[in-house]
C-alpha cells in the first residue's frame, strides 16, 4: 500500500518549509532511512526521510517551492501501484477545509504535534506522532492524561511522548471527545502513526484508522494496577512546555509531575520548584523527602537491611531502552562500523592559555572556560583547513563552508550535542554565552531541533572528569571528532632541561574516507598553534 511523505514540522514556529533539493527521483528505489530531500524551515535545513521502503512514485512540491506544514511532498509505494486515491483525498480535505475563524488555535512554542483529519467526515481529527527530532522514527508515550470519554479542549495535554531528545507534550488542536488512544503507556509509535482520534462523542472510528493508518494498535484496555507499579524508577523525563498554573493555589506544575504527586499521595504545597518560574517537574517529586527523620529512618532501615543480607545471592535489574539510548546505540554503532576510524594525538602547552584566560575573565561580561576556548580555536583552524569540516555523503563528499562547532553534554539517560553556530565569527565571549546556554538547556531537555541539528565538526571534553586521554566515536555528519583530556602539570624537557608544563591531550577520530592522516595532521598542528599562543587567534 502506497503511502505519503508529508512536510514535517521541524521548529516549534514552522508553518511551511522550502524544498532545497531532492535526492532522489521518482521511480528510484528508496529505503526507510534514505533521506530523500533537503527542507529549509525558518531555523535550519533539515533532511527528510520517507521511513518507509518502495519505489518513489510521486513528488508534490518542485524544488525552490515551499509546502506547509503537514502537506503531501511525496508517494512512496509498490513499482507500477495507483496513488491518485490518495491525491484525491489530499484534493478533497482542502477543499472542504472550514473558514478560517473556525480554525483551531496556532500551535504555542515547545508544543509539537501533528493532526490529519480524514477527508470523509469532519465529526473526527487523528493525532499522530509527530516528527520531533530529526533523527526520530519513534516516540514511546510517557503517560495519557487523558481516557477514551473524556471531553478534551484543543490546548489540552492530552500525552506525553519520549523521544530521544526530550519528552515533549501532545495536544489535539481540536475540541472535542477523545474517541480513540492506539498507543498503550509504555509503548511506542512510529513517526505519522495514528495514536488518537478526538471528535463528536459517537463517531464511527473505524474508516479513520482504515482511511488514515490500516496497522493501527486496536484501543487498550485501561492499565491495570500492577501495570502501573512497574515503571522503571530510573527514567528520567521532563517536559519542554512552559509553566502550567495549578488550581491549587495557582502552584506552577507539569502534568506528568501533577500524576505522580496523586500517586504517591504528595502535598504539591511543601515541594520547591525547579524548573522555568519554579515550575514543579518530575525531577522535583523524585528527589522529594518528607521530612528529615523520615529520611533517617529510611536510611536507617536500608543500613541494617544491607548489613544483615545475606551473601552469595545473585541478582539483576532490567533497565527498559530509553529512546535517546536506543539512537544513541544506532548511530554510534553506524559511525564506527560504517567509518574507518582513525587516531591522531597530540599534547598541548597550556601555560600561556591559562594565563590568558585568566585575564579575559577579569573582563569579559560571561565566563570563558577552556571549553569555549578550544570550541574558538577549533573553529579558526576549521577555516584554514576546510577538507576537515566535511561529511561524506556516499558519492560525493560535502565541504561545509560554515562552521557550527557541536559540544558532547552528558545528560541523565545519554548523551546529546548542542551547536554553536557560525562559531569563527563570534568572540570568546558570545561563544561562551552560547554554549553555556545550550548546555544548560540540554541539562533540562529544552533544545529545540535547530539548537542540536547542523554540526560540521564535534568536540568530547572529559577533562573535567579527571580523564587523563581518551578515543570518541565520530558524530555523523561529520567527519572528525575531538577527544579533550584534562591539564595536568607534567614534567617536559626544553633546551636541555627539565621543566614543569601544563599539559593537555588531544585526540583527534578522522574518518579515513574523507580525512587521510596528514590532513588531519596539519588540522593538530594548527590548533595547537591556537591553543599555546592565544594572541594568534587575535590577529
Amino acid at each position: 500500500m502506497a503511502e505519503v511523505v508529508r512536510m514535517p514540522l521541524l521548529s516549534d514556529t514552522m508553518k511551511e518549509g522550502i524544498i532545497v533539493a531532492w535526492h532522489k527521483k521518482v521511480g528510484d528505489k528508496i529505503k526507510a532511512d534514505d533521506v530523500i530531500a533537503e527542507v529549509e524551515t525558518d531555523k535550519a535545513t533539515m533532511e527528510v526521510m520517507p521511513y518507509v521502503e518502495g519505489t518513489l512514485l510521486y513528488i508534490g512540491v518542485d524544488k525552490g517551492k515551499a509546502a506547509k506544514v503537514n502537506d503531501i511532498i511525496a508517494i512512496v509505494g509498490k513499482e507500477g501501484e495507483n496513488y491518485q486515491s490518495l491525491l484525491d483525498d489530499k484534493a478533497e480535505q482542502s477543499g472542504s477545509t472550514a473558514p478560517a475563524s473556525e480554525a483551531p488555535p496556532e500551535a504555542p512554542a515547545a508544543k509539537i504535534t501533528s493532526t490529519t483529519p480524514p477527508p470523509t467526515s469532519k465529526d473526527a481529527s487523528v493525532v499522530r506522532m509527530p516528527l520531533l527530532s530529526d533523527t526520530m522514527k519513534e516516540g514511546k508515550i510517557v503517560s495519557w492524561l487523558k481516557q477514551v470519554g473524556d471531553t478534551v479542549k484543543s490546548d489540552d495535554v492530552i500525552a506525553e511522548v519520549e523521544t530521544d531528545k526530550a519528552t515533549m507534550e501532545v495536544m489535539p488542536y481540536v475540541d472535542g471527545t477523545l474517541l480513540y488512544i492506539g498507543v498503550k503507556a509504555g509503548e511506542a509509535a512510529k513517526v505519522n502513526d495514528i495514536i488518537a482520534i478526538v471528535g463528536k462523542a459517537g463517531t464511527d472510528i473505524q474508516p479513520f484508522l482504515e482511511a488514515g493508518n490500516a496497522t493501527a494498535t486496536p484501543p487498550p484496555s485501561p492499565p491495570s494496577a500492577d501495570v502501573a507499579t512497574s515503571a522503571p524508577d530510573t527514567k528520567v523525563s521532563t517536559t519542554t512546555a512552559p509553566a502550567i498554573e495549578s488550581e491549587d493555589d495557582r502552584i506552577k506544575i507539569s502534568p506528568l509531575a501533577r500524576s505522580m504527586a496523586k500517586e504517591k499521595g504528595i502535598d504539591i504545597r511543601q515541594i520547591s520548584g525547579t524548573g522555568d518560574g519554579g515550575r514543579i517537574i518530575k525531577r522535583d517529586l523524585e528527589h522529594y523527602r518528607p521530612q528529615a527523620a523520615a529520611v533517617s529512618s529510611a536510611t536507617a532501615t536500608t543500613s541494617a537491611t544491607n548489613t544483615f543480607a545475606n551473601t552469595g545471592l545473585e541478582s539483576y535489574t532490567d533497565i527498559p531502552l530509553s529512546q535517546m539510548r536506543r539512537v544513541i546505540a544506532q548511530r554510534l554503532s553506524e559511525s564506527k562500523f560504517q567509518a574507518p576510524h582513525f587516531y591522531l594525538r597530540m599534547s598541548v602547552k597550556m601555560d600561556n592559555a591559562i594565563i590568558a584566560r585568566k585575564a579575559m575573565n577579569e573582563i569579559s561580561p560571561v565566563k570563558i572556560s577552556f571549553n569555549d576556548y578550544i570550541i574558538k580555536a577549533c573553529a579558526m583552524a576549521l577555516r584554514k583547513h576546510p577538507e576537515v569540516n566535511s561529511s561524506w555523503m556516499g558519492d560525493f563528499i560535502r565541504q561545509n563552508q560554515h562552521i557550527h562547532i557541536g559540544t558532547a553534554v552528558a545528560v541523565d539517560e545519554g548523551l546529546i550535542v548542542p551547536v554553536v553556530k557560525f562559531a569563527d565569527q563570534k568572540s570568546l565571549s558570545q561563544i561562551a554565552q552560547d554554549a553555556g546556554m545550550l548546555i544548560e538547556k540540554a541539562r533540562n531537555k529544552k533544545l529545540q531541533p535547530p539548537e542540536f541539528t547542523g554540526n560540521t565538526f564535534t568536540i568530547s571534553n572529559l577533562g573535567m572528569m579527571d580523564i587523563d586521554e581518551f578515543t570518541a566515536i565520530i558524530n555523523p555528519p561529520d567527519s572528525c571528532i575531538l577527544a579533550i583530556g584534562k591539564i595536568e602539570a607534567t614534567p617536559v624537557v626544553e633546551a636541555g632541561q627539565v621543566v614543569i608544563r601544563q599539559i593537555l591531550r588531544l585526540t583527534l577520530s578522522c574518518d579515513h574516507r574523507v580525512v587521510d592522516g596528514a590532513v588531519g595532521s596539519r588540522f593538530l598542528q594548527t590548533l595547537k598553534a591556537f591553543l599555546e599562543n592565544p594572541a594568534t587567534m587575535l590577529v
